[in-house]
Protein backbone atom coordinates (compact mmCIF):
# COMPACT_ATOMS: atom_id res chain seq x y z
CA UNK A 1 0.00 0.00 0.00
CA UNK A 2 1.28 3.55 -0.95
CA UNK A 3 0.23 6.37 1.04
CA UNK A 4 1.74 9.65 -1.59
CA UNK A 5 2.69 12.47 -0.03
CA UNK A 6 0.51 15.77 -0.66
CA UNK A 7 2.37 18.90 -2.55
CA UNK A 8 1.64 22.24 -1.77
CA UNK A 9 -2.10 23.10 -3.09
CA UNK A 10 -2.94 24.24 -6.25
CA UNK A 11 -3.90 27.63 -6.85
CA UNK A 12 -7.45 28.19 -6.80
CA UNK A 13 -8.68 28.59 -10.54
CA UNK A 14 -12.35 28.83 -11.79
CA UNK A 15 -14.50 26.02 -12.61
CA UNK A 16 -14.45 25.12 -16.04
CA UNK A 17 -17.20 25.85 -18.19
CA UNK A 18 -19.74 22.76 -18.43
CA UNK A 19 -18.99 22.46 -22.04
CA UNK A 20 -15.08 21.59 -21.83
CA UNK A 21 -14.89 18.39 -23.30
CA UNK A 22 -15.75 17.79 -26.90
CA UNK A 23 -18.83 16.48 -28.38
CA UNK A 24 -19.40 12.91 -27.51
CA UNK A 25 -20.27 9.69 -29.34
CA UNK A 26 -23.69 9.53 -27.60
CA UNK A 27 -25.22 5.86 -26.81
CA UNK A 28 -28.84 4.44 -26.21
CA UNK A 29 -27.97 1.25 -23.94
CA UNK A 30 -30.50 -0.78 -23.24
CA UNK A 31 -30.12 -1.60 -19.50
CA UNK A 32 -31.88 -4.35 -17.79
CA UNK A 33 -35.61 -4.65 -17.54
CA UNK A 34 -35.31 -2.65 -20.91
CA UNK A 35 -34.63 0.71 -18.94
CA UNK A 36 -33.25 2.76 -21.30
CA UNK A 37 -29.83 4.88 -20.39
CA UNK A 38 -28.30 7.31 -21.60
CA UNK A 39 -24.14 7.36 -22.90
CA UNK A 40 -21.45 8.91 -24.04
CA UNK A 41 -18.20 7.71 -25.53
CA UNK A 42 -14.94 10.69 -25.83
CA UNK A 43 -11.94 10.12 -28.01
CA UNK A 44 -8.67 11.88 -27.62
CA UNK A 45 -8.03 13.96 -30.31
CA UNK A 46 -5.89 12.18 -33.11
CA UNK A 47 -7.14 8.41 -32.24
CA UNK A 48 -9.12 6.33 -33.88
CA UNK A 49 -12.70 7.40 -34.55
CA UNK A 50 -11.69 11.02 -33.66
CA UNK A 51 -11.93 13.10 -36.93
CA UNK A 52 -9.16 12.22 -39.64
CA UNK A 53 -7.02 10.24 -37.14
CA UNK A 54 -6.17 6.36 -36.97
CA UNK A 55 -4.29 6.18 -33.73
CA UNK A 56 -5.49 4.17 -30.92
CA UNK A 57 -6.03 5.71 -27.13
CA UNK A 58 -3.58 5.30 -24.77
CA UNK A 59 -6.24 2.92 -22.78
CA UNK A 60 -10.29 3.77 -22.21
CA UNK A 61 -11.49 5.00 -18.82
CA UNK A 62 -14.86 4.18 -18.05
CA UNK A 63 -16.60 6.51 -15.85
CA UNK A 64 -19.44 6.24 -13.15
CA UNK A 65 -20.72 9.29 -11.55
CA UNK A 66 -22.36 9.87 -8.20
CA UNK A 67 -25.62 9.44 -6.44
CA UNK A 68 -28.16 12.67 -8.25
CA UNK A 69 -25.92 13.62 -10.38
CA UNK A 70 -24.94 12.97 -14.05
CA UNK A 71 -22.21 12.50 -16.58
CA UNK A 72 -22.17 16.32 -17.56
CA UNK A 73 -20.72 17.42 -14.25
CA UNK A 74 -17.84 15.49 -15.68
CA UNK A 75 -16.68 17.47 -18.73
CA UNK A 76 -13.82 19.03 -17.20
CA UNK A 77 -12.36 15.29 -16.00
CA UNK A 78 -13.44 13.82 -19.43
CA UNK A 79 -11.02 16.84 -20.92
CA UNK A 80 -8.10 16.26 -18.65
CA UNK A 81 -8.33 12.53 -19.70
CA UNK A 82 -8.96 13.03 -23.34
CA UNK A 83 -6.21 15.57 -23.34
CA UNK A 84 -3.69 12.80 -21.70
CA UNK A 85 -4.72 9.99 -24.64
CA UNK A 86 -7.47 8.13 -23.14
CA UNK A 87 -10.76 7.82 -24.33
CA UNK A 88 -13.65 7.73 -21.87
CA UNK A 89 -16.87 6.03 -21.33
CA UNK A 90 -19.41 6.39 -19.18
CA UNK A 91 -23.39 6.82 -18.58
CA UNK A 92 -26.18 8.24 -16.92
CA UNK A 93 -27.10 5.84 -14.16
CA UNK A 94 -30.71 4.53 -14.34
CA UNK A 95 -33.17 7.26 -12.42
CA UNK A 96 -30.51 9.96 -13.16
CA UNK A 97 -29.79 12.81 -15.75
CA UNK A 98 -30.85 11.54 -19.31
CA UNK A 99 -31.59 8.31 -18.53
CA UNK A 100 -34.62 6.32 -18.02
CA UNK A 101 -36.48 5.56 -14.45
CA UNK A 102 -37.78 6.89 -11.27
CA UNK A 103 -35.53 9.77 -10.30
CA UNK A 104 -32.45 9.04 -7.56
CA UNK A 105 -34.31 5.12 -7.13
CA UNK A 106 -33.51 1.92 -7.97
CA UNK A 107 -35.35 -1.12 -6.88
CA UNK A 108 -32.11 -3.42 -6.57
CA UNK A 109 -28.51 -1.48 -5.99
CA UNK A 110 -26.74 -4.08 -8.28
CA UNK A 111 -28.74 -2.94 -11.14
CA UNK A 112 -26.38 -0.15 -11.42
CA UNK A 113 -23.84 -3.02 -11.63
CA UNK A 114 -25.34 -4.75 -14.30
CA UNK A 115 -25.93 -1.47 -16.15
CA UNK A 116 -22.05 -0.98 -16.22
CA UNK A 117 -21.62 -4.20 -17.47
CA UNK A 118 -23.51 -3.31 -20.51
CA UNK A 119 -21.36 -0.62 -21.11
CA UNK A 120 -18.22 -1.85 -19.78
CA UNK A 121 -18.73 -4.63 -22.41
CA UNK A 122 -19.62 -2.19 -25.29
CA UNK A 123 -16.63 -0.35 -24.76
CA UNK A 124 -14.42 -3.69 -25.06
CA UNK A 125 -15.99 -4.47 -28.10
CA UNK A 126 -16.29 -1.10 -29.97
CA UNK A 127 -13.48 1.83 -28.06
CA UNK A 128 -10.67 -0.42 -26.33
CA UNK A 129 -8.31 -1.70 -29.31
CA UNK A 130 -7.82 -5.49 -28.85
CA UNK A 131 -5.56 -6.14 -25.64
CA UNK A 132 -5.58 -2.07 -24.79
CA UNK A 133 -5.84 -1.72 -21.17
CA UNK A 134 -9.51 -0.69 -19.51
CA UNK A 135 -9.79 1.39 -16.96
CA UNK A 136 -12.99 1.94 -14.07
CA UNK A 137 -13.29 5.07 -12.34
CA UNK A 138 -16.36 5.74 -10.08
CA UNK A 139 -16.87 8.74 -8.02
CA UNK A 140 -18.75 8.82 -4.66
CA UNK A 141 -21.77 6.01 -4.97
CA UNK A 142 -20.40 5.53 -8.25
CA UNK A 143 -17.22 4.10 -6.49
CA UNK A 144 -19.32 2.06 -4.41
CA UNK A 145 -21.15 0.81 -8.16
CA UNK A 146 -17.19 0.47 -9.24
CA UNK A 147 -16.12 -1.62 -6.22
CA UNK A 148 -19.40 -4.11 -7.01
CA UNK A 149 -18.52 -4.37 -10.47
CA UNK A 150 -14.39 -5.02 -9.92
CA UNK A 151 -15.69 -7.93 -7.00
CA UNK A 152 -18.21 -9.17 -9.55
CA UNK A 153 -16.34 -9.06 -13.36
CA UNK A 154 -13.02 -7.87 -11.90
CA UNK A 155 -11.13 -11.40 -13.39
CA UNK A 156 -13.44 -11.21 -16.25
CA UNK A 157 -11.65 -12.23 -19.09
CA UNK A 158 -14.47 -10.86 -21.43
CA UNK A 159 -13.65 -7.28 -19.57
CA UNK A 160 -10.14 -7.30 -18.93
CA UNK A 161 -9.89 -4.61 -16.39
CA UNK A 162 -6.57 -3.34 -15.68
CA UNK A 163 -7.08 -1.08 -12.86
CA UNK A 164 -9.45 0.75 -9.99
CA UNK A 165 -9.71 4.06 -9.29
CA UNK A 166 -12.01 5.47 -6.63
CA UNK A 167 -13.06 9.36 -5.63
CA UNK A 168 -14.65 9.64 -2.31
CA UNK A 169 -16.43 6.42 -2.32
CA UNK A 170 -19.24 5.84 -0.50
CA UNK A 171 -18.41 2.55 1.12
CA UNK A 172 -18.61 3.58 4.92
CA UNK A 173 -21.76 5.61 5.12
CA UNK A 174 -24.81 5.00 7.41
CA UNK A 175 -22.58 4.23 10.40
CA UNK A 176 -24.06 6.25 12.65
CA UNK A 177 -27.58 4.51 12.17
CA UNK A 178 -29.04 2.46 14.86
CA UNK A 179 -29.84 -1.07 14.49
CA UNK A 180 -33.56 -0.26 15.22
CA UNK A 181 -33.19 3.11 12.52
CA UNK A 182 -32.05 0.73 10.19
CA UNK A 183 -34.75 -2.06 10.83
CA UNK A 184 -37.21 0.71 10.44
CA UNK A 185 -35.13 1.58 6.92
CA UNK A 186 -35.79 -1.55 5.96
CA UNK A 187 -39.79 -1.72 6.52
CA UNK A 188 -40.28 1.97 4.81
CA UNK A 189 -38.23 0.87 1.98
CA UNK A 190 -40.60 -2.29 1.77
CA UNK A 191 -43.82 -0.48 2.81
CA UNK A 192 -43.00 3.34 0.68
CA UNK A 193 -40.21 2.80 -1.13
CA UNK A 194 -39.78 5.88 -2.95
CA UNK A 195 -40.83 7.96 0.40
CA UNK A 196 -38.07 10.97 0.39
CA UNK A 197 -36.59 10.63 4.02
CA UNK A 198 -33.74 12.08 3.95
CA UNK A 199 -32.26 15.40 2.96
CA UNK A 200 -28.64 14.56 1.43
CA UNK A 201 -26.42 17.43 3.18
CA UNK A 202 -26.08 20.75 3.82
CA UNK A 203 -24.71 23.81 1.82
CA UNK A 204 -20.88 23.73 0.84
CA UNK A 205 -21.03 19.80 1.59
CA UNK A 206 -19.64 19.19 -1.80
CA UNK A 207 -16.92 21.74 -2.37
CA UNK A 208 -15.41 24.37 -0.87
CA UNK A 209 -15.81 26.22 -4.31
CA UNK A 210 -19.35 27.65 -4.07
CA UNK A 211 -19.60 27.88 -7.89
CA UNK A 212 -20.40 23.91 -7.64
CA UNK A 213 -22.93 24.24 -5.42
CA UNK A 214 -24.49 27.14 -7.21
CA UNK A 215 -24.03 25.69 -10.43
CA UNK A 216 -25.27 21.78 -8.76
CA UNK A 217 -28.52 23.92 -7.91
CA UNK A 218 -29.19 25.42 -10.80
CA UNK A 219 -28.39 22.43 -13.14
CA UNK A 220 -32.16 20.43 -14.08
CA UNK A 221 -30.41 17.15 -14.65
CA UNK A 222 -29.03 17.18 -10.88
CA UNK A 223 -31.23 16.02 -8.40
CA UNK A 224 -32.24 18.00 -5.66
CA UNK A 225 -34.73 16.08 -3.38
CA UNK A 226 -34.76 13.89 -0.50
CA UNK A 227 -32.88 10.32 -0.80
CA UNK A 228 -35.68 7.70 -0.85
CA UNK A 229 -36.56 5.32 1.56
CA UNK A 230 -35.43 1.85 -0.66
CA UNK A 231 -32.66 3.87 -2.29
CA UNK A 232 -31.07 4.97 1.08
CA UNK A 233 -31.67 0.76 2.33
CA UNK A 234 -30.10 -0.17 -0.82
CA UNK A 235 -27.50 1.79 -0.77
CA UNK A 236 -26.36 1.45 2.92
CA UNK A 237 -26.88 -2.76 2.35
CA UNK A 238 -24.70 -2.53 -0.96
CA UNK A 239 -21.69 -0.63 1.07
CA UNK A 240 -22.17 -3.24 4.27
CA UNK A 241 -21.69 -6.36 1.97
CA UNK A 242 -19.45 -4.98 -0.01
CA UNK A 243 -16.63 -3.54 2.71
CA UNK A 244 -17.27 -7.53 3.63
CA UNK A 245 -15.66 -8.74 0.76
CA UNK A 246 -12.88 -5.96 -0.42
CA UNK A 247 -10.59 -9.42 0.61
CA UNK A 248 -11.68 -10.19 -2.61
CA UNK A 249 -10.45 -7.36 -4.74
CA UNK A 250 -7.03 -7.75 -6.99
CA UNK A 251 -7.05 -5.22 -9.40
CA UNK A 252 -4.51 -2.79 -8.96
CA UNK A 253 -6.17 0.10 -7.12
CA UNK A 254 -6.14 4.18 -6.27
CA UNK A 255 -8.18 5.23 -3.79
CA UNK A 256 -8.67 9.14 -3.18
CA UNK A 257 -10.88 10.71 -0.63
CA UNK A 258 -11.00 14.46 0.96
CA UNK A 259 -10.38 13.88 4.26
CA UNK A 260 -13.06 16.93 5.14
CA UNK A 261 -15.81 14.46 3.32
CA UNK A 262 -18.87 14.88 5.61
CA UNK A 263 -20.77 12.53 2.59
CA UNK A 264 -18.69 9.55 2.88
CA UNK A 265 -16.43 9.02 5.63
CA UNK A 266 -12.56 8.94 4.51
CA UNK A 267 -12.15 5.21 6.96
CA UNK A 268 -14.09 2.93 4.21
CA UNK A 269 -11.73 4.39 1.91
CA UNK A 270 -8.56 3.48 3.90
CA UNK A 271 -10.32 0.37 4.94
CA UNK A 272 -10.63 -0.38 1.33
CA UNK A 273 -6.76 0.26 0.60
CA UNK A 274 -5.87 -1.78 3.99
CA UNK A 275 -7.93 -5.22 2.63
CA UNK A 276 -7.83 -5.21 -0.86
CA UNK A 277 -5.80 -8.45 -1.87
CA UNK A 278 -4.34 -5.90 -4.65
CA UNK A 279 -0.57 -6.46 -4.96
CA UNK A 280 -0.31 -2.82 -6.26
CA UNK A 281 -2.60 0.06 -4.31
CA UNK A 282 -2.44 3.45 -3.50
CA UNK A 283 -4.23 5.08 -0.74
CA UNK A 284 -4.24 9.38 -1.35
CA UNK A 285 -6.19 11.32 1.31
CA UNK A 286 -6.71 14.70 0.41
CA UNK A 287 -6.31 17.10 3.69
CA UNK A 288 -9.32 19.79 3.31
CA UNK A 289 -10.68 18.79 0.59
CA UNK A 290 -14.39 17.61 0.98
CA UNK A 291 -16.30 15.25 -0.93
CA UNK A 292 -15.87 16.08 -4.99
CA UNK A 293 -12.29 16.05 -5.26
CA UNK A 294 -12.87 17.23 -9.20
CA UNK A 295 -14.56 19.98 -7.93
CA UNK A 296 -12.58 21.58 -5.12
CA UNK A 297 -9.95 23.98 -5.97
CA UNK A 298 -6.96 21.50 -6.33
CA UNK A 299 -8.57 20.21 -8.77
CA UNK A 300 -5.82 20.43 -11.27
CA UNK A 301 -3.56 18.81 -9.19
CA UNK A 302 -6.10 15.85 -8.68
CA UNK A 303 -6.50 15.39 -11.63
CA UNK A 304 -2.83 15.22 -12.18
CA UNK A 305 -2.32 12.65 -9.66
CA UNK A 306 -4.92 10.22 -11.35
CA UNK A 307 -3.11 11.02 -14.64
CA UNK A 308 0.06 9.89 -13.68
CA UNK A 309 -1.23 6.77 -11.72
CA UNK A 310 -3.29 5.90 -15.25
CA UNK A 311 0.19 6.62 -16.91
CA UNK A 312 2.44 4.42 -14.65
CA UNK A 313 -0.28 1.29 -15.88
CA UNK A 314 -0.87 2.16 -19.18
Amino acid sequence: MAQAPTGAAAAAEPLPAPTTAAEPEVLSLAGGGGVRLYGAVWRPAGSAGSAGASAAPRATVLLAHGYGEHLGRYAHVVAALTAGGYAVAGLDHRGHGQSAGRRADVVRFDDYVADLDVLARHARATVATPGARLFLLGHSMGGLIAVRYALRHGTDPAVALAGLALSGAALSIGNDVSPALRRASGILARLVPTLPVVRAGEAGILSRDPEVERRFGLDPLTYKGKLRARMGHQMVGAAADATARLGDLTLPLLAMHGADDKLTDPDGTVLAVEVAASADKTLKLWPGLRHELFNEPERAEVLAYLLAWLDARS
